[in-house]
C-alpha cells in the first residue's frame, strides 16, 4: 500500500493508493500530481457529497409529483445580455468530433482520423478499472507528447501522424469515485482524479504545442454543479501556474434538470466554457430516471424515442438558441451506427439514418456533431460542409424558437413491444458483461453502445414493470416474472451464439444477476455503474 503526505496543505492530507500504479504508469502519479490530488481531494470531498445529496432531494420532490421549471431566482441571468469568453481559434471549427475510450489504439486511430476533434473518454465509454484509468492517463500523456505508438499482436504498427485532431478529455461525472485512491480515508471523486492527473501532466505541454487543455464535462444537473467544476478547475490552474480560464470546457447537457439551467451553467463557467453538447442518450435516461414515478411520462421502445419526438426536439432547439445567444457552440449528438459489412441493403439503411439525423442537426443550427465510428466521418462532414457557411453557425440565432417548460416535459408517444423489451434485456446484459470485463464501448447489433444506452435499457425495464402504461402492445402486462423468463432465454441465446467456451470466459451470468437484482429492487439505483463498480476487478 502506497502513501504520500501533502505537507503543503493544512491538515496534512494523506493520499493512499489501495492498489499500486500498474507497470509503465508509475510516473503518471508524480509527486506534483499527488500533492494536488491530496489538497483538492480533501477540500472538495464534502462539496461533492453535498451536491449528490441535493440530487437525492430533487428526486424525492419529483417522486412526490413535482415537475421542473426554469428557476425563478435566476431569471435575471436568463434575461441579461452577456456572452461567454472568446473561443480560442483552435476550437472555432468543430464540425465533426469522434469519441471513444482512452484505449491506446483508439486514441491513435481517432487522432489520425479526419475528425476535427477527438474526445477521449474516461467516463461512459470506459470501464473504470484501475488499470484502464491509469493506462488511459499514460496513453493521453504519450499522445500529448507525440510519442504514442502501438504494435498489435498481428504485427500491425500504429503511430501518431502529423496534424492530429484536437484532443479533448472527458473526466468522470460527480457520481463516480476513484475507489483506488483515498484522501484522508475517503475515495477521491473520479472526475477530480481524472482532471488533476491529465492537467498537471499535460496542460503546459498542450499550450506549448499551440493547442490547449480542453475538457468535456458530463452529467451536470444544475448551475451549482457547474460552479463546483469552475472552482476545481481554477484551483488546478492555480496549482500549476496557469491563468484562470486557461482550461476550456464543453458541457454535456444530458440530464433533464440541466436543460432548465443552460443559461446558468454557461454563466457559471463563462470564463472558460466554449459550448454545450446534446448528450441525447444520457438525456433520455435522465428523463426516465427523474420521472420514474410519473405514469404519464412512460416512454415507448427505445428505437421510437428519436430526436424528432417533442421533448427531444424542444431540448435541441433550446440548446442551440441558448448557446448562440451567449456566443457558445451548440454541438449535436452521437451517431452510434457502425457500418455493416456484408449486407449492402442493411448498411444503406443504417447510413441513411445517420444522414437524416445529421441533416436535422445541421439545418437546425448545430455547429458540429459526434460520431462513434471513423466510417461515419465522411457523411457527417459532407452534410455539415453543405449546411454551414463557414466553420460554425454561431450567427444562427434561432429567434424563432419558443420553448416552454411544458414542451421540455412532453413525453414521446408510441408502443412497447416484445422485441423492445427483449432488446433492452440483451443490450443491458451484453454491455454489462463487457463492462465488467474491462470494456466500456461495445458494438451490439451494429450500434456502438456505451453506459448511457445500457442505462436506458435497464431503466425502462424497471419503469415498465411498475406502471400500467408499461403494458405490451399485445395487451400483456410486463411484470418481473416475464422479464426474468426472457432474461434466462437471452442468456441461452447468447451462449448458443458465441459458444460455451467464450460464454464461460465472459461475465454474462454476473451481468444478468446484477440486472435482475436492480430491476427487482423497489429503490431505483441512480446509476447501474455504481453497483457494477463494486464488482469490477
Amino acid at each position: 500500500m502506497n502513501e504520500s503526505t501533502d505537507a503543503s496543505s493544512s491538515g496534512q492530507a494523506v493520499v493512499r493508493l489501495l492498489k499500486p500504479a500498474p507497470d509503465g504508469t508509475q510516473d503518471v502519479l508524480s509527486a506534483d500530481v499527488l500533492e494536488v490530488l491530496a489538497r483538492l481531494g480533501a477540500h472538495y470531498r464534502r462539496p461533492v457529497d453535498e451536491l449528490l445529496a441535493a440530487r437525492k432531494a430533487t428526486q424525492a420532490r419529483l417522486d412526490a409529483g413535482e415537475v421542473p421549471d426554469f428557476p425563478k431566482e435566476t431569471a435575471d441571468i436568463r434575461s441579461a445580455d452577456w456572452t461567454v469568453a472568446p473561443i480560442p481559434k483552435q476550437l472555432m471549427d468543430r464540425r465533426v468530433e469522434i469519441t471513444g475510450p482512452v484505449d491506446r489504439k483508439m486514441i491513435i486511430n481517432a487522432l489520425n482520423s479526419d475528425a476535427l476533434v477527438f474526445m477521449a473518454d474516461c467516463e461512459d465509454s470506459s470501464s473504470p478499472s484501475w488499470s484502464n484509468m491509469m493506462h488511459g492517463q499514460r496513453n493521453l500523456a504519450d499522445a500529448v507528447n507525440g510519442t504514442i505508438e502501438l504494435t498489435a499482436t498481428n504485427g500491425k504498427h500504429y503511430a501518431l501522424e502529423a496534424d492530429p485532431a484536437i484532443l479533448m478529455v472527458r473526466p468522470r461525472g460527480w457520481h463516480l469515485d476513484e475507489q483506488q485512491v483515498e484522501i484522508d480515508g475517503r475515495a477521491i471523486p473520479g472526475g477530480i482524479f481524472d482532471a488533476v492527473v491529465f492537467l498537471v501532466n499535460n496542460a503546459q505541454k498542450l499550450i506549448d504545442s499551440g493547442r490547449g487543455p480542453y475538457l468535456y464535462l458530463p452529467k451536470l444537473e444544475n448551475r451549482h454543479e457547474a460552479a463546483l467544476w469552475e472552482q476545481v478547475l481554477s484551483d488546478i490552474e492555480s496549482s500549476i501556474g496557469l491563468p484562470t480560464g486557461t482550461v476550456k470546457v464543453t458541457v454535456l447537457i444530458e440530464t433533464i434538470m440541466a436543460v432548465f439551467e443552460m443559461d446558468e451553467i454557461l454563466y457559471a463557467l463563462r470564463n472558460r466554457i466554449v459550448g454545450l453538447n446534446c448528450g441525447r442518450w444520457d438525456y433520455i435516461f435522465s428523463y426516465i430516471k427523474r420521472f420514474k414515478n410519473h405514469p404519464d411520462k412512460v416512454l415507448p421502445d427505445r428505437e421510437q424515442v428519436t430526436m424528432t419526438v417533442p421533448f427531444l426536439k424542444a431540448y435541441a432547439q433550446l440548446l442551440i438558441q441558448t448557446c448562440h445567444r451567449r456566443g457558445a457552440f451548440a454541438m449535436g449528438g452521437m451517431a452510434a451506427q457502425i457500418p455493416i459489412k456484408g449486407d449492402d441493403e442493411a448498411n444503406r439503411a443504417a447510413l441513411e439514418k445517420v444522414r437524416n439525423d445529421k441533416k436535422r442537426e445541421a439545418s437546425e443550427g448545430h455547429d458540429g456533431t459526434w460520431v462513434a465510428h471513423p466510417g461515419l466521418i465522411p457523411i457527417a462532414r459532407e452534410i455539415f460542409d453543405e449546411y454551414l457557411h463557414g466553420p460554425n453557425q454561431l450567427n444562427k440565432a434561432r429567434r424563432d424558437v419558443q420553448v416552454t417548460a411544458k414542451d421540455l416535459l412532453e413525453p414521446a408517444k408510441g408502443t412497447i413491444t416484445e422485441a423492445g423489451v427483449r432488446g433492452n434485456i440483451e443490450v443491458a446484459i451484453r454491455y454489462l458483461a463487457a463492462w465488467l470485463g474491462g470494456l466500456g464501448c461495445v458494438p451490439i447489433h451494429h450500434l456502438m453502445e456505451d453506459a448511457a444506452t445500457a442505462e436506458i435499457a435497464r431503466a425502462q425495464l424497471w419503469q415498465w414493470i411498475r406502471h400500467p402504461a408499461g403494458a405490451l402492445d399485445d395487451g400483456r402486462d410486463i411484470d418481473l416474472d416475464l422479464v426474468r423468463n426472457w432474461l434466462t432465454e437471452c442468456l441461452e441465446n447468447i451462449k448458443l451464439e458465441i459458444g460455451e467456451a467464450e460464454y464461460a470466459n465472459g461475465h454474462f451470468q454476473q451481468a444478468a444477476d446484477l440486472l435482475e437484482r436492480i430491476t427487482a429492487e423497489d429503490e431505483f439505483i441512480e446509476f447501474i455503474t455504481l453497483p457494477a463498480y463494486e464488482q469490477l476487478d
